[in-house]
């Protein structure tokens, strides 16, 4: 049973979320210490985090970059429908994915189920280049026996430039496919996510690969 940690402080928001979870075979996890959120993450060994930006003590900016340090488990942000600015923040923190408040079950439950399909360990679906080995399904980048792994988010993104590889993909094509179609999101918060992307080929040295389209968008090359 795959295990959901709910970082939310509102107990009907918990009580609603927990049933649609356990109602499709889910294991709800839920914060008990506001001062400690990412170690309880990182215990409980969840295999998803929905993540509130209003919270008690520090906000869910702060934890979604502290769980950033130390993991890479995909996390959707729960925000309010009128705060568009928190959706760009919480993204370049690190998130991966976001809902708007007021939401349905069955939207929660799909995005859910999309980033766990995304993001589960499988073998297979190799793309290769520069010497590299990227697995699309576990996110795991390996060049020369090292491996670095991406987080959804940033494997999602190396998927997309790697089925152009050698084309310039554009900033828009990218939002679309990866955040709603962009609504709440502009053009830095892209740059954020394709800046930490680039930090993460740099530990293989692959950074180079990485190739900014001044006015279009970007490219990989082998």
């Amino acid at each position: 049973m795959e295990r959901i940690m709910l970082v939310e402080d509102d107990q009907q928001i918990i009580a609603n979320i927990s049933q649609t979870l356990r109602k499709w075979q889910y294991e709800p996890v839920v914060v008990k210490d506001w001062n400690r959120v990412a170690e309880e993450v990182a215990a409980s060994q969840s295999d998803l985090v929905l993540c509130d930006i209003t919270l008690p003590t520090f906000d869910g900016f702060y934890w979604i970059q502290e769980v950033r340090k130390k993991s890479a488990v995909p996390i959707i942000v729960i925000s309010a429908a009128d705060i568009d600015a928190n959706v760009m923040h919480a993204v370049s923190a690190g998130a991966d994915d976001y809902i708007m408040k007021p939401f349905s079950g069955a939207v929660l439950l799909a995005k859910i189920q999309a980033i766990l399909r995304r993001n589960k360990p499988q073998v297979g679906r190799q793309l290769a280049f520069a010497g590299a080995s990227f697995n699309s399904l576990t996110n795991e980048l390996v060049k020369d026996g090292q491996a670095v792994q991406l987080t959804p988010t940033e494997g999602a993104m190396l998927q997309i430039l790697l089925r152009q590889k050698g084309q310039a993909v554009s900033k828009r094509e990218i939002l679309e496919l990866l955040w709603q179609g962009g609504k709440y999101l502009n053009e830095n918060t892209l740059n954020v996510n394709v800046s930490r992307l680039r930090g993460k080929l740099h530990q293989l040295d692959l950074d180079k690969q990485l190739l900014t389209e001044r006015g279009v968008g970007y490219r990989i090359v082998d």
